[in-house]
């Protein structure tokens, strides 16, 4: 241990930075940079060094974790082979900044159960990613297929050609070459691109419609449109391909071993899409891998769909792994939800445009009591843990909106340029003014301030303070103590009321097309794949690509300069901060695309 402490301390001294680079074998490649320069070195004798997360597992549980401000060394021991003398090699890694749940929750006899939570953060996958490249740059980034691993799967006819409904349809099975360009606006000399494959029929699918065995699981907090989701699953599969058996799923992924399910049928879920919620309950945490595909494979269930956010398609990942890992002809769908719209690569979330919607509401009712009294200030918080769209899209369609705070723009409250003399001036110039508030913005003042710690949930999610009632209680002190100037001041949270509702008609349409895009595609056999529209066509989508980060509102970017032109408001950035968040932004962007260009 004094050597590994020895090495940890010469390797801090060193120029030498080393991190860990997937391969597209699924093991990991160690790698170094040094002065700049980009080198491959390895740190064993084998040609990559296996995953530590490999199952069965190639390491001991025998592993330590040392965390410093600027990054956390894992120290692998691997498991000595009988007779193997202390030369055996062991492997230090110097990793960068990532989430400390990635090695906590994992133990490698738990098979993956890790913490009990829904939120599986860290879940490495094994699996080979599937990359088709083509002439002048072109990228398919493919879905997992039930014949990749189970082969002479037989097909059979689509039962859509014979539907009275789609006679009409000149061309309605999608050809097996057809893809979704990721980005649609590029330069003269750009290449093609990364593609996923487009969502549709096709003319074979690989069930029977008398062998299918459904089931729906909704996951994680409530969303508009998750009623319309199941109703259009269980009715899509009834209608579309004469399925009958479809299961209910209820409380999230506990229900799995639980025993709480529900048969669904047309009839039984004919009006839900008028009710808010989820008809099959939801809940956080309650994520065993073993047990939800014990669950699984107990009951003949051969279909599996999974509605929820970032947290719930990595555990629909990794059930998919393990459905996989025990040769199961079980096909895994995942429908993403998230009413913040921070599931990266598809247009847009269900219940999005619901929620803006409601927004308004909120919205209205401050602006009315802000300028019906003198110096009348309204605050809204609305929801919005790490991405702001909520605030910026219901700011920008309200228009009675002086400020709009979220959690990607910095916020100080006093000083030049600060938030406290913005608002002094716009009281002097209007008499009122209303505030948007993101629920995840200042949180780092909030910190400061309350003196809290980083807590999370059941999902692992930080838990927020209220920024709605410590920003109005900061306004309130500096006018009353500071400014001496009296201010009538009206705190809105219409947090919860917004995400209860019933999803409106542009969801409700977008809902049955991610259902139906969803059925099709395990109809025909592809599993370990999320759907949603890129660009406006929807496709089918590796797990790793919405899991792998989140949308966010760039502040560098046209729509975030539009809201800053309707409210007036100061960016609470330094002309340095721009030039630094704009070099930040294409780093990020370039990695991004450099690290899907390494996995071809």
């Amino acid at each position: 241990m004094l050597l590994l402490v020895q090495s940890l301390i010469d390797i801090i001294k060193s120029t030498y930075v080393f991190t860990i680079k997937p391969s597209t074998s699924g093991n990991f490649i160690p790698e170094y940079y040094f002065s700049g320069q980009h080198h491959r070195h390895r740190l064993m004798t084998s040609t990559s060094m296996p995953s530590p997360f490999s199952s069965p597992p190639l390491y001991s549980s025998a592993y330590r974790l040392y965390s410093t401000p600027w990054t956390r060394f894992l120290v692998l021991l691997p498991s000595l082979p009988q007779g193997s003398g202390a030369s055996t090699p062991r492997t230090l890694i110097i990793l960068p900044p990532i989430p400390e749940s990635t090695f906590l929750s994992y133990s490698p006899a738990s098979n993956w159960s890790g913490r009990d939570t829904e939120d599986v953060t860290g879940m490495t996958t094994n699996s080979e990613r599937k990359i088709v490249t083509g002439d002048y740059g072109y990228v398919l980034e493919d879905v997992p297929h039930l014949s990749d691993y189970i082969p002479d799967l037989p097909t059979y006819p689509n039962p859509l050609q014979y539907n009275p409904s789609y006679s009409v349809v000149k061309q309605y099975f999608v050809n097996a070459d057809d893809t979704v360009a990721e980005k649609i606006v590029v330069h003269k000399n750009s290449p093609r691109g990364t593609h996923f494959r487009r969502a549709g029929p096709r003319q074979k699918v690989y069930f029977e419609s008398d062998d299918v065995y459904a089931c729906i699981v909704t996951c994680g907090g409530l969303c508009p449109g998750i009623n319309t989701v199941i109703r259009e699953i269980v009715c899509g599969l009834y209608h579309m391909y004469g399925v009958t058996r479809v299961l209910g799923i209820e409380g999230g992924y506990k229900g799995f071993y639980a025993r709480n399910t529900i048969p669904l049928t047309p009839k039984a879920v004919n009006d839900i899409h008028k009710r808010g919620g989820t008809i099959l309950g939801t809940s956080r945490g309650g994520y065993n891998t073993s047990k939800i595909v014990d669950s699984i494979q107990d009951r003949g269930i051969n279909q599996v769909y999974i509605i929820g956010g970032d947290g719930t398609q990595r555990g629909a990942s990794v059930i998919y792994e393990e459905i996989r890992r025990r040769g199961l002809k079980v096909a895994v769908a995942g429908i993403p939800k998230t009413i913040d719209n921070d599931i990266p690569v598809i247009d847009k979330s269900f219940g999005f445009d619901t929620a803006v919607e409601e927004a308004q509401r909120a919205i209205n009712a401050a602006h009315v009591e802000a300028e019906s009294f003198e110096n009348g200030v309204g605050v809204v918080k609305l929801m919005g843990r790490y991405s702001g769209f909520i605030a910026m899209y219901a700011t920008l369609a309200s228009r009675d909106v002086d400020c709009c705070l979220i959690p990607e723009t910095p916020l100080y409250l006093e000083g030049p340029g600060g938030l406290f003399e913005y608002m002094v001036k716009r009281l002097k110039e209007n008499g009122h003014m209303v505030i948007v508030i993101a629920e995840g913005a200042g949180q780092e003042l909030l910190s400061e301030s309350m003196h809290t710690m980083d807590q999370q949930d059941a999902s692992g999610n930080k838990l927020l303070q209220d920024v709605g009632l410590w920003i109005s209680q900061k306004i309130k002190d500096h006018f009353t103590k500071r400014q001496k100037m009296v201010i009538n001041l009206k705190y809105i949270d219409p947090t919860y009321m917004i995400r209860a509702i019933p999803s409106i008609a542009s969801d409700n349409v977008y809902c049955t097309l991610l259902a139906h895009s969803a059925i099709h595609g395990a109809m025909a056999g592809y599993t370990g794949f999320t759907v949603g529209p890129v660009n406006g066509r929807h496709a089918y989508i590796p797990f790793y690509r919405v899991t792998q980060r989140r949308n966010k509102v760039v502040i560098t970017d046209r729509m975030w300069a539009r809201i800053l032109s309707s409210t007036n408001q100061p960016s609470f950035l330094r002309p340095e901060e721009i030039i630094e968040r704009k070099r930040e932004e294409e780093q990020a962007q370039s990695l991004v695309e450099e690290d899907h260009t390494d996995d071809v």
